[in-house]
């Protein structure tokens, strides 16, 4: 898998006791599965932060010493409301051998024509959810952009995934739009103003 994770085991703890954690440069998690009794563990925070920066939906290795190791995917980060930082993690135990359910992100390369042209790049989302084996599952998708024109869209059913891969998605949902120049805009809606009658 590559990516690795270590944590420790700890008590459910009190809020206080988490706090404290918190405090240590820990986050509190969470590991569970279908053959796994929920094991309340704690992650260092600056190995959590780096993940969710650069795999946040990657197949992990935790190694937990008191147990070994498992694979496991992030399923939910807890954030404080307040100033946003991750207050708790939930991991989920993986089959290797069962498909995952997961988003994937797309990497856009290349300056639209539509954009060279003046138009206005909009990006409504920048990831796929896909279903694939653990072993299949792409860390992110590039997609070349460069040819898309003024007016033009970006769909879901236009991107091109790996064997083995399926789209989840709904393939008519747009990614990217190339919106008209706003001056465009105004000369043609200036152009079709109705003249006034004479009398």
């Amino acid at each position: 898998m590559g990516i690795m994770l270590q944590g420790t085991t700890r008590n459910k703890g009190t809020r206080g006791e988490l706090n404290k954690l918190r405090k240590e440069g820990k986050i509190p998690a969470i590991v569970y599965g279908k053959t796994l009794v929920s094991s309340p563990l704690a992650l260092e925070k600056k190995h959590v932060l780096a993940l969710l920066k650069t795999h946040p939906n990657a197949v992990i290795d935790l190694d937990i010493p008191e147990v070994g190791k498992r694979p496991v995917m992030i399923s939910q980060v807890q954030r404080d409301p307040i100033n946003g930082d991750v207050v708790h993690l939930d991991l989920h135990q993986i089959n290797l051998d069962e498909p995952v359910r997961t988003a994937v992100a797309l990497e856009f390369t290349g300056e639209p024509a539509g954009v060279k042209e003046g138009g206005i790049l909009q990006i409504q989302t920048a990831e796929l959810e896909v279903r694939c084996l653990p072993d299949r599952l792409p860390e992110q998708l590039k997609v070349d952009i460069s040819k898309l024109g003024v007016n033009q869209n970006l769909l879901v059913s236009d991107i091109e995934v790996p064997q083995g891969v399926e789209v989840v998605t709904d393939g008519n949902e747009v990614l990217i739009t190339i919106l008209v120049p706003q001056k465009e805009e105004a000369a043609d809606e200036t152009g079709t103003q109705a003249e006034p009658q004479e009398e």
